[in-house]
This record gives C-alpha cells, structure tokens and sequence, in this order.
C-alpha cells in the first residue's frame, strides 16, 4: 500500500500546463466587489496619412476597493495609456472605464495622479503645493480644517523639516513625498502613480515605497501603479497586470501576490512566493521581448517550390533530442526540400514552446511526445488548441537521476527510495520534470507509482526547465529528476548525482521528441508540411549513422543549440567514463533517431499518454477518443514522406506497450486499463470538442 505525507503545497496547479514556480500565481481573482471597471476598453490614435495604431484592445480588468495594482509591461505597451483612461486624462475609442459605476469621462478630485517628474510648482513651498490642491478641492471646509489636513500630510510623509522649501532645495525623494502627501490630501477614492520612483536611488526609493505601503494600508486607499521593476510589483501589489507588447496590446496574464500585509522589503524576499512571482515577471517580460524580435523579422507567407510556405520560425529546447534540427539545419535538408528560411527558436523550457504555439508565432516545434495530445485537450489554459505530429524524432534518450548523497547512503533503486521516504516522513522530497506533457513527468509517475510512491502526496513534482536541472540539484532545491540527455550524463560526470535507472529500463523504445504543428497550420500548408517532415525524417537518417556520430556530436554541442561541452553529448553506445559507478552500473539513455517503428507516429503510444495524463488528471480522458487519435496522428503524411525519400523499406509492426513493472496497456479498453491502476487521481471523462479549426494568419 502507498503511504502518504502531507500534500505538497501547490502541486495540483503546478502541473496544470504552469511551471511550478507558477504557484502562487496564474489568473485566479478573489471574488470581489467591483469599485473600478475597465470593460473591453480599446484605444486607437490616428496616423498621419489616414492609418491608425491601435495601442490598447480587448481591456477587462476589475479592481476592489483598498486593492493595490500594479502595470507592467515594455515600453510602448500602453500602460500610461490605461492608467491616463482611468484618470479620465483621455478617453477610450471603444468600450468604457467606470468608477463606482459612474463612467469616468474627464478628470476629477476622487482620482488623483502622480507622476514620475513630481509636477510641483517650483515658486510654491512644500506646504503651498498641498494647500493649493487642498484649498481647491476643499474649499467648503473651514480654513482651519484645511491648514490641519495640510499639516497631517506634511508629518505624514516625514517633511516637517523642510514644509517651508521651495521644490528646487529638495531632493528627488523627498519632491516625490510632496507629490504623494498633495495627492493623498485630497481623499481620493482612486490614486493613480506613473512610475513614482523610476528616477530615485535605490535607498530613497525603498524607504519612499515602505511608506507609501504605510499610508495605503492605514488610509484604505486603492491604487493602480504603472512600473517597470518587478521587485517594486511584488512588493506594493495585491495583483500584478502584464500587459503583452503593442500594437493591440492585451493583458497578458493576471498574477495574485499572496504575501501578507503589513510588509517589509527584507521580509517579502523571504516569502516561498517572491521568487515564483518575480520569475514569473521576468520570464512573461523575457518572452513579449523575444516575441517582439521574431515579429520584427517576420514577414508575409513566402510561397516557392510548389509549396505553400518556405519561411518558418521552428521552435526547440536545448536538448540532445534537438539533432535532427540542429542537422536539418546546418546540413543543408531543410533547403534541399525547398524550406528556403528556416529559423530554428531556441526556447529555454517546453513553457516557451507552449506559448510560441498558442501564440501563433511558431510555426512548428520540437514537443515532449505527449504535448500534441496535452495541447489538444485543453492542457494549455483549459483551452483546446488542436495540434497534430507526423513524425517522432527521438526515441528513449531520458533517465531519472537522484542526488549523489542517496548514493552514498545505499540507495540504489526504487525500492531503496521508497524505504528512505518511509523512514523520513517529516522531511519533503522534490523530484524535478520538464513539463506535465512530457515524457519525463510521465514516467517519473508511473516508476513512482509502480513503487508503491503516490507522486503528488508523498513528495513534490516541480517543473524546471531542462538546463536547469543540474543546478538545483547542485543547490539542493530537489533531491532528484527526469529529463533528457545531456542532464542526466552531465550531473554524473560532475559528481552531484547518479542515474538511478534509464528509460531503456522503464520502456525501451518509448517515443521521446516529436514534430508538432498546429492543426489550422497543417491544413493550410499541407505540402510545407509534407516537406519540413521529409526534411527531418533524412535528418534523423543522418543522425542515426554511425559513420555521422562525431560530427552530429559537434553540431549538437554548439552554442546555437545546446551550447555545452562536447563530452556531455553522446549518441552512440555508452562510455565507461560516463558510467563510473560500480552499484549499480548505469547506461546513458542514448537517443534512437531512425529505423524501424522508430520514426511513424503511433495512435497506440498516444492512446497510452492519454490515459496517463487522465491518470494524473492534467487532462480529462476524451470520450471521443477514436477521433482525437486520428487527427493528432498525421500517419498520411509520414508515409507520403517516407515515400518520397524512397524510405518505403521502413516497417512498422504495431506491438503492445508494456513497462518495466509488468503491467500491460490494454488498448481495446483504456478505460478498463484506468480504473486497474492502483494509485491514480480521480480521472474524468468528457467530450472534447474539436470543432473549430482557426485559421492560421498569413
């Protein structure tokens, strides 16, 4: 029988399509009563000439009462535009901004703006600027009561010494107090700040932030705060708005900062939940630049050579898996087969796949074998975006390494781990995978499962990105993780961690990296396809050749794609160098690139990733499950490329999948075969509708 520690905190979201450092985040709003609303805002300024720029389109956003929100996003996203709308400063072209449910339509006392450059009147003293704006807005109230809220506001931002100065003796900070204690004198509902602190030095600027955390909090007061530094987001926030790159720029994604109130700047950065968040900042802001770039260089639909599209942007993770592109590329076939510009994207993590896909700004990509499936189901944002594959690239190529230390104390296999998991029930274990869709997650699950391990209850699953691996091992963020080749060699030869058992144990021959392209793609560019696929298939060729090993080793290791030393990839049979360890004497997991039944899409090996993802409940197991295995699988249009390549000698024999544990897959009943695993989440069946198919843009 399993046994169960406490579950892991965050777990379930973490391997819902979101990295685990997504934990504390995502898209999640309180319920709440609504004091501002944005609904479906969009700006458009004119051109000259007749055109127009759309800056901000598609805007929702709500905002509760004593709620502090942060902007952030590049220059030129339109935050000061969707902040200026709120103030009433200018008007959206469409949609509409209220406050209270009154509709702002012009500048007003309950909503008060400061700005990064201060805006004081320099012939006025620190207390003639509050005065000014008190005695405007006031004017009804006694003299006396008036001078009382100046002088409040003066001690309440710590200028008494300096009430009688003129802005030109003040420093940057302290002009930006006066800015602050003028707005907040006025009791606005709303307090809006453009960048309050982008021009001050680091120490004014976190002493000026305490503070106004200070006032905000005791003063009930909602702000809407556009900036640029992403501490600063984590720090004053209740929620944090990305907003994606211009024109027509969106919310990109809403984060919900968890950390308690009152704060302080020493103490927020120890909070479990400041670096996911500040990561998650820094990867979204990464991935709109990076976005930005490839839209930069992009240009229409080029058709050449019979076919419909020769210019393409193909995403992959720096992988060993990632040869035959790395091949395709430097070799020459994806020319050879008429795909003239061929941009190969090197992502960081699968995440940037996923998005580079979702987003459309891919064309193709290299995918963990399940994500065409995952995609397809509503993995992604529980959205189904269909995406199809018509060739397996890499087969085997995975391990699951654990830290040196087990090692040392005798743990040398799954049995091994378990007892040491039973003997140490207060202490939690991290294991490390790549992405709930890949083959990493899902093997590391069933080998824990298979052991009697429930891998969401009795350690933590984390999704890290592949290069990252042997870092947080080294730092002892994880005690272990499955991932591709080169980690799992690299972490051996380093001394930091031991290959507990490869996937040539788990399931010889399993499908490892495959070719995905979006259904709506495939459909408008079938022979495009037709020939990116005959173009990797003969790179796959190339790379399996032994006679090639040496120099396909050169072309991995280079700094384009998986820019490491040439030492860590291997393709061929294992060296004695990488398999120092006596007990037990492990293998690399090296990768099958082509041969028979290695390269041919299989709708059996899916219908196995279907139940597993259903298994864990990242995704639910489709009733329609018959169609969904014909669309993922684009077999016409592997062996219309096989063909072509006068590669119709390749067999391809459909045998049944069985695991290292003995249990064999049932695929007349994946249903049956579900509900006989032993340890498994409560799975749920639905009719996933595939019925729209967008079309792609040229």
């Amino acid at each position: 029988m399993p046994f169960h520690k406490k579950k892991a905190p965050n777990l379930t979201r973490s391997l819902q399509g979101k990295t685990a450092n997504q934990s504390p985040t995502t898209n999640y709003q309180k319920p709440m009563s609504v004091f501002v609303a944005v609904d479906q805002i969009e700006k458009v300024f004119p051109l000259a000439g007749g055109g127009k720029y759309i800056a901000l389109k598609g805007i929702d956003l709500q905002i509760k009462k004593g709620e502090f929100v942060s902007l952030i996003g590049h220059s030129g996203c339109g935050k000061s535009t969707l902040l200026n709308m709120i103030a009433g400063l200018d008007l959206p072209s469409e949609g509409l901004v209220t406050l209270e449910g009154q509709r702002i339509q012009q500048p007003g006392p309950d909503r008060m703006v400061v700005f990064q450059n201060y805006s004081l009147l320099p012939w006025r003293t620190v207390r003639e600027n509050i005065a000014l704006a008190v005695n405007s807005v006031m004017k009804d109230l006694p003299a006396g009561d008036r001078k009382t809220i100046v002088e409040q506001h003066i001690d309440m931002v710590g200028l008494r010494p300096h009430a009688d100065k003129q802005p030109a003796m003040l420093s940057g900070g302290q002009k930006q107090r006066v800015a602050i204690a003028r707005a907040l004198a006025i009791r606005p509902k709303l307090l809006l700040l453009d960048e309050p602190f982008g021009a001050l030095d680091a120490l004014t600027r976190g002493n000026l932030q305490e503070q106004l955390m200070k006032i905000c909090e005791e003063n009930e007061v909602t702000a809407v705060m556009v900036t640029h530094d992403v501490d600063e987001a984590v720090l004053l926030s209740d929620r944090i708005v990305m907003l994606t790159n211009g024109p027509e720029s969106k919310i990109g994604q809403i984060l919900e900062v968890d950390i308690p109130r009152p704060r302080k700047r020493m103490e927020v950065v120890e909070h479990p939940s400041y670096y996911s968040l500040r990561s998650e900042m820094i990867y979204f802001l990464n991935q709109q630049k990076r976005i930005k770039k490839i839209r930069a260089r992009k240009t229409a639909v080029i058709a050449r050579h019979g076919l419909e599209k020769v210019n393409l942007d193909i995403g992959f993770v720096p992988l060993t898996a990632c040869a035959p592109l790395a091949v395709a590329q430097e070799k020459g076939f994806f020319k050879k087969h008429g795909l003239d510009e061929v941009n190969l994207v090197r992502e960081t993590s699968w995440r940037g796949i996923v998005d580079g896909m979702a987003g459309g700004y891919l064309d193709a990509a290299q995918m963990p074998s399940g994500m065409p499936l995952w995609l397809t189901l509503g993995g992604h944002e529980n959205r189904p975006l269909p995406v199809v594959t018509a060739l397996t690239m890499t087969r085997n190529g995975n391990g699951i390494t654990l830290d040196k230390r087990f090692y040392d104390q005798g743990i040398h296999t799954l049995a091994d781990f378990r007892k040491m998991l039973l003997d140490s029930p207060s202490q939690q274990h991290r294991m490390g995978m790549v992405h709930p869709s890949s083959m990493h997650n899902l093997l590391l699950r069933y080998w824990l499962a298979a052991g009697g391990i429930d891998p969401d209850q009795d350690v933590e699953l984390k999704t890290i990105p592949p290069a990252q691996m042997v870092v947080d091992l080294q730092a002892g963020t994880i005690d272990g993780y499955c991932v591709g080749e080169p980690w799992n060699i690299r972490a051996a030869m380093e001394g930091v961690g031991f290959t507990v058992v490869t996937d040539l144990e788990l399931w010889p021959g399993h499908p490892g990296k495959v070719l995905g392209v979006r259904e709506d793609w495939a459909d408008a560019y079938p022979n495009t396809h037709i020939a990116l696929t005959k173009a990797l298939l003969e790179a796959c060729q190339y790379c399996a050749d032994p006679a090639n090993e040496l120099e396909v080793r050169k072309i991995t290791a280079q700094r384009e794609y998986v820019s490491t030393d040439l030492n860590y990839i291997h393709l061929g049979d294992p060296k004695a160098s990488t398999c120092s360890l006596d007990v037990p004497m492990r293998e690399y997991a090296h990768h099958l690139f082509y041969g028979d039944g290695v390269n041919r899409p299989s709708r059996t090996e899916q219908l196995w990733h279907m139940t597993q993802l259903a298994r864990w409940d990242h995704t639910p197991f489709p009733r329609n499950w018959v169609e969904i295995l014909e669309r993922v699988c684009r077999v016409r249009v592997f062996s219309i490329a096989a063909r072509e390549l006068g590669l119709s000698d390749i067999s391809y024999t459909k045998s049944g999948i069985q695991l290292f544990d003995g249990t064999p897959f049932n695929a007349e009943d994946p249903i049956g075969y579900l509900n006989s695993l032993r340890i498994k989440r409560n799975f749920s069946i639905a009719e996933v509708a595939l019925d729209s198919r967008p079309t792609v843009a040229a």
